[in-house]
This record gives C-alpha cells, structure tokens and sequence, in this order.
C-alpha cells in the first residue's frame, strides 16, 4: 500500500511511501481494540475513593431507644447507614484498576487501530521537518496546510522535537506522539493522523 507524501506546505511532492501491509492492511480485530483501550483508560484511574461505613463514622454507639416496647421499628446507634449521617452499606473502597493484556493482544490492537484509520483516509505522510521556532502560529499554519484544522490531530514524530512540541501545545485537539510511543487509545481518539516518513519507518516495524 503507498499513500503521498506531503510537505509542511501540504503540497504534494509527487513521492509514495511504502505502507507495510503486515501492520496498515491485516484482518482488523475489533474486540483487541476494545481491549486495549479499556486497558489503558482503567490504567488511569487513581482508584483512592472512599466511603465512610457504620463503623467508622465519629459518632456515639448509644442505643437509640429500646428494642422493644415503643411502638416503632428496632434501632441502633446513630451511625446506622438508615439514618442521615450514618455510614454507607458497601461504599466505595481503594482498589487497583489495572489488569494484564497479552502483548500480541496489543500489538494486534494497534495494527487493527492503524488499518481502521488508513481504511478511512485518516492518515496522512509528511516529509520531516522542524520549526525554527516555538511559535503557535507555525503549527496552525501546518495544520491549515495539510486540511486538518480543526480535526483532532495526532502528530506521530520518529524522536522528540522541542520545538514542535511547544508550538502545538496550545492547539486545541492537537497532541505530539513519538512512534515507539503510539498506543491504540491515541489511534482511535483522533481523526487526523499525520505521521512523518521517519516515523513512518518506525512504525512499519512494529
């Protein structure tokens, strides 16, 4: 498969890149997409909510009123999770929401992830570049090149770039990945993906 490939000025250079057809072009598995993605969103969750319960409330353990003989229901202390200010039945407690996924699962996921965008036109081939400097202007200008303005863009670099990074930090729905860092999640979040020819190289390695 080859898609064009582009300049920062979205012009077309007239050259092809090479997408490998083991990772752009497979029997796309959407349940390991699924997986993946509920994978790495339980893996941000802090899991430290609580929930007071009867016996930790700050309240005095006397018997309200007798057990028998009043006319009315059966009580006990004022900490009952009955009354208002009591403690609460089966609360929530700290827990760990991460679990394991197999690494073929995952890798099976971003291929999956990678064939569903290309699938949609979705991916777009940028030669590599830099700015010569850090200025949000310069990467609203390079969105606006390429017809990505607005969409949520995800810019796939072979290895860090300080000043690309910065310039598309205040870009609203415009994040900056490494290609060894790319995950399932950041695939399918965003609608417009721009992947230079190095990181490209990375990537059709995966």
């Amino acid at each position: 498969m080859e898609l064009a490939i582009y300049n920062i000025e979205g012009k077309d250079t007239g050259r092809k890149a090479q997408l490998n057809d083991e990772v752009f072009a497979i029997d796309a598995n959407e349940h390991a997409v699924y997986l993946d993605v509920k994978q790495f969103l339980a893996n941000q969750r802090q899991g430290t909510h609580k929930s007071k319960e009867r016996s930790e409330i700050s309240g005095s353990t006397r018997k309200l009123h007798k057990q028998k003989g009043g006319g009315g229901a059966r009580i006990g202390d004022i900490n009952s999770p009955v009354l208002v200010g009591g403690g609460r039945v089966f609360g929530p407690r700290p827990r760990d929401y991460r679990f394991k996924l197999n690494k073929k699962v995952k890798q099976l996921a971003r291929k999956s992830a990678l064939t569903y965008k290309v699938q949609d036109n979705q991916i777009k081939i940028v030669e590599d570049f830099t700015f010569e400097g850090s200025k949000t202007k310069n990467f609203a200008n390079f969105a606006k090149n390429l017809e990505v303005e607005g969409k949520k863009i995800l810019l796939v670099l072979a290895g860090q770039d300080k000043n690309v990074y910065l310039s598309a930090r205040n870009i609203p729905n415009a994040e900056i990945i490494t290609a060894s860092d790319i995950n399932t999640y950041e695939l399918m979040k965003h609608n417009a993906i721009l992947m230079t020819e190095s990181g490209l190289d990375v990537i059709n390695k995966l």
